[in-house]
């Protein structure tokens, strides 16, 4: 894939670096019980809502809930797992930026379909988390890149049949 590849992992090492931290510790207010974070955590989201009029924070729909467990208890361990792909050069990224990709784009779909269907959405939180939808689909066309320029399986690949060694 050359530079433009070596680009394009770096912008997900980033993303995948931030999410391995804010999604334990931010987003993870929104499902877990307050008092198990400190308070200046507490304070940084109190005020991001505050200053972007996150009204899906504030509201804590059960679908946000409910995505905000998918991305606790399956896109978090896919973010470590990523960026230690990266930094060791594992032939499994792929798979695992696909798994991803397609999981942050489900789940942003369904962010910003509320947001927009309600038209309770700034334009300013619109820009907030659209950004995201972008990473996934970034992250599912690395997945797809990566897997297609592989040989897969035992698909065109001839077999030989190797004579028996003759026993002494």
């Amino acid at each position: 894939m050359g530079a433009f590849g070596k680009l394009i992992d770096a912008i997900l090492f980033v993303c995948f670096a931030l999410m391995a931290v804010i999604g334990p510790l931010i987003d993870g207010q929104t499902a877990l019980p307050k008092s198990i974070f400190p308070a200046f955590l507490t304070d940084l989201k109190t005020s991001y809502v505050a200053e972007f009029g996150d009204y899906l924070l504030m509201e804590k729909p059960h679908f946000l809930v409910g995505l905000v467990w998918h991305e606790l208890v399956f896109l978090w361990p896919l973010s470590i797992a990523n960026i230690y792909a990266i930094l060791a050069g594992k032939s499994w990224f792929g798979t695992t930026c696909l798994l991803y990709g397609a999981s942050l784009v489900t789940s942003m779909a369904a962010i910003l379909g509320e947001m927009i269907g309600s038209g309770k959405a700034s334009e300013r939180l619109l820009m907030m988390y659209v950004p995201f939808m972008g990473i996934g689909i970034l992250a599912v066309l690395r997945g797809l890149v990566s897997s297609s320029t592989k040989s897969t399986g035992s698909v065109g690949k001839r077999y030989t049949i190797m004579p028996r060694r003759k026993l002494a």
